[in-house]
């Protein structure tokens, strides 16, 4: 399949599953501690990813480990803890709207940092799809005054962190397959993700053994394997066939996909919030149609 209609693909299919993570975080934050949710998110997607790819690590040379390691802190293992942090004061739904800087964050740091040149329609679609996102939280400030926004901070941060993985991997990891990616940033990963374990108490018998902890745990290996493990690959691979800003457009489209499960979860869904939904999705199609 060419790569043109590919990419749709994998936009659809990472938008449904990482629009759905949220939900997720929630839920497994009903038994285990912010800290313990990241490390233990890690753990389980470095296992399975480890289970289907181990030997591809040899594929990954010399002053490539830096590129690779780099994009695991800042793509994967610092965002994680930072969105457990943030899912304790906001709605999954408001902190998925949040998410969707990370196209613009991506845009910026691609033409300030890595000198990534951009069209004019890139550019459109980044201002539309943020002004989309602006009423998304603004309407979401509305309806939800009890929340917490300084937590919002946080996921800002994370979409820094994204920003610069997918710049990295555009420019520095062309050249590696997305599996090799995936497991070497998994590798890097793996030790620190069990020192937080062990620090936090997870590994007490007293703890594992509550069954709230136990639900949660079912939670996160969910989420950990397909939406961090599995998604990862194809998030690497929409990298490498697409641009920076096609791929991290994908957090324009996982709100919509979130706030429908907050809705069944409880949360509060209005007409405006879908309007402005509809103004995120016009705005990817423009930074991403042909000239």
């Amino acid at each position: 399949m060419q790569n043109d209609k590919l990419k749709w693909i994998y936009l659809g299919i990472l938008s449904l599953v990482w629009g759905s993570s949220f939900i997720l975080i929630k839920k497994s934050l009903l038994g285990i501690t912010p800290m313990q949710l990241g490390a233990l998110r890690t753990f389980f997607a470095a296992i399975f990813l480890f289970l289907i790819g181990f030997r591809s690590i040899k594929t990954i040379q010399g002053a490539a480990w830096k590129w690779v390691a780099i994009s695991a802190f800042s793509g994967t293992f610092i965002p994680a803890f930072l969105f457990a942090f943030a899912e304790t004061e906001i709605d999954s739904g408001v902190t998925s709207i949040l998410n969707s800087m990370t196209p613009l964050i991506t845009f910026v740091l691609g033409v300030l940092v890595f000198s990534v040149s951009f069209s004019k329609n890139q550019l459109i679609g980044v201002v539309v799809g943020l002004v989309g996102c602006l009423a998304l939280i603004w309407e979401g400030s509305n309806i939800n005054p009890d929340q917490n926004y300084r937590y919002a901070f946080l996921v800002i941060i994370a979409t820094f962190g994204y920003g610069i993985n997918v710049n990295i991997i555009k420019r520095h990891l062309q050249h590696i397959s997305p599996l090799a990616i995936a497991n070497g940033n998994f590798v890097v990963l793996f030790i620190p993700a069990l020192i937080v374990l062990y620090f936090t108490g997870f590994f007490k018998a007293k703890f594992l053994v509550n069954e709230t902890v136990q639900t949660s745990i079912v939670y996160m290996a969910i989420l950990a394997v397909v939406g961090t493990g599995i998604a990862k690959i194809m998030f690497n691979k929409l990298i490498q066939i697409s641009t920076p800003v096609f791929a991290s457009s994908v957090t324009y489209i996982m709100p919509i996909v979130a706030l429908l499960w907050g809705v069944l979860d409880g949360e509060k869904f209005t007409f405006y919030q879908l309007l402005a939904s509809l103004i995120i999705i016009f705005g990817v199609y423009l930074a991403n149609r042909n000239k």
